[in-house]
């Protein structure tokens, strides 16, 4: 990954078409949405008054649900069973393979069918991993509450989310999830936090009037709202009806894999005809071989040849290795949703991170707390105000520190709003005088003035208070004051109660302690983005929240930049324009869902690789058209659902050890396509040199079934596992190509110079029948051990485990050429004499060829040493 650069060649086509299933699930949104909207038109008027006192009665509630006008949405965030098996089961590879397995079934031995079970495994792996993350995702509700309070016939009723009928009253209390759009009736310091929906992190007081998001969450206070939109016409649906659509996650393995079958599936139509004629005339003709019926002998070797030429194995040991590295992950509460998406993270160059709920935790903590003159009862004051049901997240994230509230109820209370911008309590003898929790600037404007007595005083303290708030917020942290006035102080005019709130003054308010608070930053972000920078990824931090605060919480994470954080709302618009600002920026503010979307797509133009983190519906979007969306466990589920991984747990730190994964697959899988792309490529060579020459093949099926066997599916399978830490390094295919290709060119050559003496020089002793198994044996032997050096080769460096498994692949090899049985089942009969000393001699000219290959690219760094 390390100083990777932009991608050369043609940019991503980032405006094709939609696929036909988006289509159709936008037109099923819009006919719905369509239908609501009628519904609603034909309801019965309802008086408003009457519906805030006793809610919907039991003859509305009918008459809602059957005009279906319920919260219920249609579960499209996952793949259908149907999409998995058809992914996985009607593909390019299936469809060659499976043709020629139904071939050799209905002309020819049984035996040489064996490759049926590679075609089978692969998908089966396939559908069976896919399908386990399904159900994972399944089991995600698109809201985390499973149940609403709505008011009905004068009673509270506890109900289904998916039961909230257009017009239902919801009672929205402290931790509550508003399940549906509604308008807000009334309210009680109603604070309700829209970070899943904006990023925003500051909790947004609500008035009578305002509207409430469906998925934002009440965090202080309490009221009631009339729901006005429900199901798929929410805010939240809307935002991600486009997000929740399925699509494949780029990968390179999987893109280069897919391009050498559909070269291999352009190259076979000529070949198979090449391939049969030959073998047709190597049976006495057309004519002789469809009247004598050896045409059948002469379609199992055409087979034979195709089954050689396709690296069948290859697609089935990726599929394993990112079907182990996904159960491995899952362990680690990491859920991957496909499989190549455990290679992709590896790729990455470039992480965007969403703030709030992927840094931070997505609540409050107290940064410090700076006691400016020492009143007796300052610390309980603060634990009261920590401990009321009603706290706001500010007060709430007292709790952790000040614990002990007065024992006595306080005399009068004045709650806090976001109009006031303070909140306060009076108390008697213990904690005696009132005591004011709010911003600075309004709690002390009238301190100093006052004419009470120590007004000068309380003037040099104003200012020292006023100027430690102002430094805390350049450093993008949240000040409030706790302010105290003695009981004989200025009293108010009227009891501090909520209902008389009014006429609260501020007059004689002296500070006493400036409490900074800042979002809580997850203890595992900084180590987690310091690892991202060692091995050269870029990092960009995108935040809807206040690029002030952005930048305060980059600063907490490591992030080392001038300035406050960009503000997202002067980025231009055209991708281009976009790109070239984004490259000298890192923190951004006040970012749109739909300008997170644009920053991801004008990165990929600019050639990176990108993944993005987030956990909200704002998010959605953006985690839908990365290279790699990661979703933390306590997000929407709407933007788990488009999610390449989840890291359940949302633990940060889990990422490294996706990439290690990722990694280990890339690695091992280019050292084993080595192997499998060796075989094509003499396979083909093979092919067309016996086309021209109109010579029979010289492999049966089932031959060439040990031989992928025992030097390259067996042993790839166990190589594929061990530990590899390599960093990514682009151009898998390339260089996979450049050995194979001459690898393959020097097997083919060996092979077609033992059956050319073995059909020049045939034993006389020998009939007919029993030459051609011999010669085909003399190219079976040839192609194991020439094959097996190059197992050798590519194994290296060569530690215990490496070399026993060579080691047993050898083994394995003799014990097939000499017991009887094997020797039957696979009909070989191993030759003598001067074909046997020709096979040995061009055997080792083979190895020694390969040797020198190996070395030569090694050299110049074609191929690299495993770590």
């Amino acid at each position: 990954m390390a100083g990777r650069g932009p991608r050369t060649g043609p940019a991503r086509d980032l405006t094709r078409s939609k696929p036909q299933s988006t289509i159709l699930a936008e037109r099923r949104d819009e006919h719905r949405r369509a239908a609501l909207a009628l519904a609603r038109d034909r309801l019965l008027p309802v008086d408003a008054g009457e519906l805030a006192r006793t809610g919907l009665t039991a003859a509305q509630v009918q008459e809602r649900v059957a005009a279906e006008l319920t919260n219920a949405v249609p579960h499209e965030s996952s793949r259908s069973m149907w999409a998995i098996v058809r992914a996985n089961v009607f593909t390019l590879f299936n469809a060659v393979l499976g043709s020629a397995l139904v071939l050799v079934l209905l002309v020819g031995d049984p035996r040489d069918a064996l490759f049926g079970f590679i075609v089978l495994a692969n998908a089966a792996i396939g559908v069976v991993q896919e399908y386990r993350a399904k159900r994972t995702l399944d089991r995600l509700a698109v809201l985390h509450a499973p149940r609403a309070l709505v008011l009905r016939d004068g009673a509270e009723q506890q109900i289904a989310v998916a039961g909230v009928l257009h017009d239902d009253v919801l009672l929205l209390r402290t931790g509550d999830q508003i399940p549906a759009d509604a308008v807000v009736l009334s309210a009680e310091s109603l604070e309700v936090d829209e970070s899943l929906l904006t990023g925003e992190s500051d909790p947004v007081t609500k008035a009578p009037g305002d509207t409430a998001l469906s998925g934002s969450s009440v965090v202080a206070g309490h009221g009631a709202a009339r729901v006005h939109r429900v199901g798929p016409d929410s805010y939240a649906s809307a935002l991600t009806a486009e997000a929740r659509r399925f699509s494949l996650v780029n990968s390179e393995i999987r893109n280069a894999i897919n391009r050498i079958i559909l070269y291999i599936t352009w190259a076979l139509v000529p070949i198979i005809v090449l391939v049969v004629n030959g073998q047709m005339s190597a049976h006495g003709g057309w004519a002789e071989s469809i009247a004598s019926g050896k045409w059948r002998v002469a379609v199992v070797s055409a087979v034979a040849s195709i089954v050689a030429m396709i690296p069948e194995g290859l697609v089935l040991l990726t599929s394993i290795s990112f079907g182990l590295a996904a159960m491995s992950l899952a362990r680690r509460q990491v859920l991957v949703q496909e499989l190549p998406a455990v290679e992709g993270l590896a790729r990455v160059d470039m992480v965007c991170l969403d703030k709030t709920g992927t840094l931070t935790e997505g609540r409050m903590e107290l940064a410090a707390a700076t006691v400016l003159q020492a009143v007796p009862g300052w610390e309980a004051a603060l634990a009261w105000s920590a401990a009321h049901p009603n706290a706001n997240a500010t007060a709430a994230a007292l709790a952790d520190r000040f614990t002990v509230p007065p024992v006595q109820p306080p005399l009068d209370v004045v709650p806090f709003s976001s109009a006031r911008k303070y909140s306060a309590v009076t108390f008697g003898p213990v904690a005696a005088g009132t005591w004011v929790l709010g911003a600075p600037e309004v709690v002390l404007a009238g301190s100093g003035n006052s004419g009470v007595a120590g007004a000068g005083l309380a003037g040099a303290g104003v200012a020292a208070a006023l100027a430690s708030a102002h430094e805390a917020a350049g450093r993008g942290l949240r000040a409030v004051v706790l302010a105290h006035r003695p009981a004989s102080g200025v009293e108010t005019a009227a009891p501090a109660t909520a209902g008389n709130p009014g006429e609260f003054s501020l007059a004689g308010l002296e500070p006493v302690a400036l409490l900074a608070f800042r979002e809580k930053v997850r203890p595992d972000a900084a180590a987690t983005l310091a690892y991202f920078r060692e091995q050269g990824v870029s990092l960009k931090i995108i935040s809807g929240d206040n690029p002030r605060t952005v930048a305060a919480v980059a600063r907490d994470v490591g992030f080392d930049f001038e300035g406050d954080g960009y503000d997202a709302r002067n980025l231009p618009e055209g991708l281009g324009e976009l790109a070239d600002e984004l490259a000298g920026v890192s923190v951004l503010g006040r970012v749109t869902p739909e300008q997170k979307k644009s920053i991801v797509l004008a990165l990929q133009q600019r050639g990176h690789v990108v993944a993005m983190t987030g956990d909200g519906v704002n998010d959605a979007l953006a985690l839908k058209h990365a290279d790699i969306g990661i979703a933390m466990g306590s997000g929407s589920a709407a933007t788990k659902a488009v999610s390449r991984l989840v890291l359940l747990d949302g633990q940060f730190s889990h990422l490294p050890s996706v990439v290690a994964e990722g990694r280990r697959v890339i690695a091992n899988v280019e050292r084993v396509a080595n192997l499998f792309l060796s075989k094509t490529a003499y396979a083909i060579i093979i092919s067309i040199a016996i086309g021209v020459l109109l010579w029979r093949y010289p492999f049966l099926p089932r031959q060439l079934s040990i031989v992928s066997s025992m030097t390259i599916g067996i042993p790839a399978f166990f190589l594929a596992l061990l530990p590899n830490a390599r960093r990514y390094q682009p151009g898998f295919l390339r260089r996979a190509l450049m050995f194979s290709i001459p690898a393959g060119t020097i097997v083919a050559a060996c092979i077609m110079a033992v059956y050319s003496f073995a059909r020049a020089f045939p034993d006389p002793r020998l009939s007919a029948d029993a030459a051609i198994t011999t010669a085909q044996t003399a190219t079976t032997m040839t192609v194991l051990l020439v094959a097996l050096w190059v197992l050798g080769a590519l194994a290296r460096p060569l530690d215990f485990w490496r070399a026993l498994l060579v080691a047993a692949m050898a083994g394995g090899l003799v014990l097939v050429m000499a017991v009887p049985f094997a020797r039957t089942f696979f009909a070989l009969d191993i030759p003598s004499g001067a074909l046997l000393a020709v096979t040995i001699g061009v055997t080792a000219a083979g190895c020694l060829a390969v040797e020198l290959l190996y070395r030569f690219l090694l050299a110049r760094g074609a191929v690299s040493k495993r770590e």
